[in-house]
C-alpha cells in the first residue's frame, strides 16, 4: 500500500509515486483500482467529493455485471442486499414476458442503490489496500514519455506511470486531454429525488403506473423507510444542471403530470438530468486513459449507464496491469478502446432508440405498439434482453470457434464452478482434453484440467475479463494463440 506520507512530500521528475493515479472514486474508478491491486499495482484514487455521495441515479445491476462480480468472489455481498427482478421489460419499458433458459446462472436484474453498490465496492477495494483519497481534486496534467505529472488544486503535484479519468461525464481529465466528445446536446429533462408521501403505497403505485404507461418517463419506487425515489420529466432544460431542483419545483412537476403531489415531502436528496449523449472520440491518450462516464454519457433508460462503466474497468484493469508489469503484447493496451468504443456506441443508439419509443407522440407510439409486436418473437426478445444485459457481446478476434470472443456464462464443472477459478483476475486454460499446456504462460495463465457437461469446446483459454480468446483441442494452435494475449513465454 502506498504511503501516505509521498503524497505531501517534494516531487521529483521521474520519480514514480505511483504506476496508475484514477481520477475518480464512483463505481468504474474503485473497480478499476481493485482490478488494478488483484496484480500487486500501485495505485491512488483521487476523489473531489468529501464524502459519498447520497444521490442514486441507479438502480440496478444488470447480468452481465452479476457475472463480473461473480468472477472475482463478489456476488454474494451484493445478492444478500439486492432485490431479484425479470430480465423481461427493462428495453423501453416494454412489459414482456422473461424467455426461458437465457444464457447465464444470472437471468434477472438485481435491484441495488447505486449508493450500496458504490459503498460494496469501496469495501472491496479497500481490502486489496487501494487508497482513496478524498477531497482531492485534479486541476492539471501533463505527461512526457516516461509518466504523467497531475497536479491537485491544492498545489500537490504527483506523478505516476499512467492516469485513468474516470471523473464523469464533466470529465476535467477529458477536457485537459482536448479529447473531442461529440454527439447530442439535452433535448429533455428529469428531475430526481428521494422523497417521503403522505399517500398509502396502494394508492401511489397504481397512480405512478397509470401515468407512466400514457407518457414514459415517470416514476416512483420504494427504497424503504417510506421513502421513494421519484422520478418526473422537468418543465424544461435548467441553464445549470449541477443545480439541483427545490423542493417546490419538484412537487409543481409532478402535479402536472398527476394531478396531486402525493403529498411529497422531507426530501433526502433532489437532483436533475438531461438525456444528453456523448461518446469520446478516443479512450486514450499516451498515457492517460478515460473510462465510466468520462468517455461516455446517455440517458439511464434501460439503467446501462453504471453496468457500461464497470464493465470498462474489467477490460482495462488486466491490459494496463500487463503493460505496468511488463508482460503485455504489443498492441494489447489500445485494444482496450478498440473493443470497449463500439461497445458503448452501441449502449448510446439503444438509448437513443428507447428515449424514442418513450415519447407520448403519435409517430414514436405507433412505432412503439410495433416493437412490441416484434417483441413477441421469443428471437427479438432474447436478442433485446442480450443488448440491455451486456451478455450479447462479442468482440472481434477474428473467425474461429463460436465462442471466440464472446464471455463465458458460469459453467459446472466436475470440481466445482468455472468462476470460483477466477478470483485473482488471472487468465485460464479450462482443459477438457488432459493434453494441454500453458507451462511458459504459468506466471499469468492458470491450467485447469476438468470437465463440464455445458461447455461445447474441448478446450478453451479465458482472458481475466472473461471473454474466450482461444477455444479447441490443438496445442500448436493453442501457444500460437497465448501470445497474443499474454505475452511472450518464459522459462
Amino acid at each position: 500500500m502506498p504511503d501516505q506520507n509521498r503524497l505531501l512530500g517534494p516531487f521529483y521528475q521521474g520519480v514514480f509515486l505511483f504506476d496508475v493515479i484514477i481520477a475518480g472514486g464512483g463505481s468504474t474508478g474503485v473497480m478499476l483500482a481493485a482490478e488494478l491491486r488483484l496484480h500487486d499495482v500501485d495505485v491512488l484514487v483521487l476523489e473531489r467529493d468529501a464524502k459519498p455521495t447520497k444521490v442514486v441515479r441507479a438502480q440496478g445491476l444488470h447480468t452481465r455485471s452479476l457475472e463480473v462480480l461473480d468472477q472475482r468472489g463478489l456476488l454474494e455481498r451484493f445478492l444478500a442486499l439486492g432485490t431479484q427482478h425479470p430480465v423481461g421489460g427493462f428495453f423501453a419499458g416494454i412489459p414482456k414476458p422473461q424467455p426461458d433458459r437465457l444464457d447465464t446462472t444470472y437471468p434477472f436484474v438485481l435491484g441495488l442503490p447505486q449508493t450500496t453498490t458504490d459503498r460494496l465496492l469501496n469495501e472491496h477495494a479497500a481490502e486489496l489496500g487501494v487508497e482513496i483519497r478524498r477531497g482531492a481534486e485534479l486541476a492539471g496534467l501533463s505527461q512526457d514519455d516516461g509518466g504523467v505529472t497531475a497536479e491537485l488544486a491544492d498545489g500537490t503535484r504527483l506523478r505516476s506511470r499512467y492516469l485513468v479519468g474516470c471523473d464523469g461525464g464533466r470529465s476535467t481529465v477529458r477536457k485537459l486531454l482536448g479529447v473531442g466528445f461529440p454527439g447530442e446536446p439535452a433535448r429533455h429533462e428529469w428531475l430526481l429525488g428521494a422523497v417521503e408521501v403522505t399517500v398509502p403505497q396502494e394508492e401511489l403505485m397504481p397512480a405512478v403506473m397509470k401515468i407512466y404507461k400514457e407518457r414514459g418517463g415517470f416514476g416512483a419506487v420504494p427504497l424503504g423507510d417510506g421513502v421513494y425515489r421519484f422520478v418526473t420529466p422537468a418543465a424544461g432544460l435548467a441553464e445549470d444542471r449541477t443545480v439541483p431542483p427545490t423542493l417546490e419545483e419538484f412537487k409543481q412537476q409532478v402535479r402536472a403530470l398527476a394531478g396531486t403531489d402525493f403529498g411529497i415531502h422531507s426530501p433526502r436528496w433532489l437532483s436533475r438530468f438531461g438525456d444528453s449523449t456523448r461518446l469520446a472520440e478516443h479512450y486514450r491518450a499516451g498515457r492517460v486513459l478515460l473510462a465510466g462516464d468520462a468517455a461516455h454519457v446517455h440517458p439511464p433508460t434501460g439503467g446501462q449507464g453504471l453496468n457500461l462503466g464497470i464493465q470498462d474497468a474489467v477490460n482495462l484493469g488486466w491490459k494496463l496491469a500487463a503493460e505496468i508489469t511488463g508482460w503485455a503484447p504489443g498492441g494489447l493496451l489500445d485494444s482496450y478502446e478498440a473493443e470497449r468504443h463500439p461497445v458503448a456506441a452501441d449502449v448510446l443508439d439503444n438509448t437513443r432508440a428507447q428515449i424514442e419509443l418513450g415519447s407520448p407522440e403519435p409517430g414514436p407510439r405507433a412505432v412503439r405498439r410495433l416493437v412490441s409486436e416484434l417483441m413477441d418473437f421469443e428471437e427479438v426478445n432474447r436478442f433485446l434482453i442480450g443488448k440491455i444485459s451486456a451478455t450479447g457481446i462479442r468482440y472481434d478476434f477474428g473467425e474461429g470457434h463460436e465462442l471466440l470472443g464472446r464471455r463465458l456464462r458460469d459453467v459446472t464443472l466436475k470440481r466445482g464452478r468455472l468462476y470460483e477459478l477466477m478470483h485473482e483476475g488471472r487468465g485460464l486454460l479450462l482443459d477438457q482434453t488432459g493434453r494441454l499446456s500453458a507451462a511458459g504462460w504459468a506466471d499469468r495463465v492458470d491450467h485447469v484440467v476438468d470437465v463440464s457437461e455445458e461447455l461445447s469446446a474441448p478446450a478453451v483459454l479465458l482472458r481475466p475479463d472473461g471473454h474466450v480468446a482461444w477455444a479447441g483441442e490443438d496445442q500448436e494452435d493453442l501457444v500460437q494463440q497465448l501470445p497474443r494475449w499474454f505475452g511472450a513465454a518464459v522459462g
